[in-house]
């Protein structure tokens, strides 16, 4: 996610990423769920494949003094999802930033993820997606309650749980 548009996500989710679980899903560097914490997230855990990367996400989060309230989990974000149960103490801030790509080649599965973390997300959670035009976000689960937002080539989808 390019640094202007993760700006606009975080100015959109305002303070309601504080005190939630932070997932950052295909991590990458991390900016997402660093930027979560930064910002009051209770905790952040990061999924990320990768294990070049992962082992910067780790060397972030030492540098940054928050390693008592992240974690980086070296895996798949599909399987991690399709695992995942929600703790009960708390909201979910959810990003969902994957390779654009996926949208097309993996379209089912990314769906079916989405749709995963919308209904298991506890009251008070927020879902954020990011996609580029070649995906309708109108394929989203509960399509009319997404704040879809264009940053081209970006487009980015909330939606706040009840």
């Amino acid at each position: 996610m390019k640094d202007r548009v993760r700006e606009a996500v975080f100015n959109l989710l305002g303070t309601s990423a504080a005190g939630s679980h932070a997932i950052d899903l295909f991590a990458g560097t991390g900016a997402l769920g660093l930027e979560a914490l930064s910002r009051g997230a209770a905790r952040a855990t990061f999924i990320e494949r990768h294990l070049p990367t992962a082992r910067l996400i780790e060397q972030s989060i030492a540098a940054l003094g928050v390693g008592d309230r992240a974690t980086v989990v070296f895996g798949n974000a599909f399987a991690w999802s399709a695992a995942f149960e929600p703790r009960a103490d708390g909201p979910l801030t959810v990003f969902c930033s994957p390779p654009f790509d996926f949208y097309v080649d993996r379209r089912e599965q990314m769906v079916d993820m989405i749709r995963r973390w919308t209904e298991l997300a506890p009251a008070g959670s927020q879902v954020v997606v990011e996609a580029d035009e070649r995906f309708d976000m109108r394929s989203l689960p509960q399509p009319d309650q997404w704040d879809v937002r264009n940053y081209a080539p970006a487009v980015v989808a909330i939606l706040g749980t009840e």
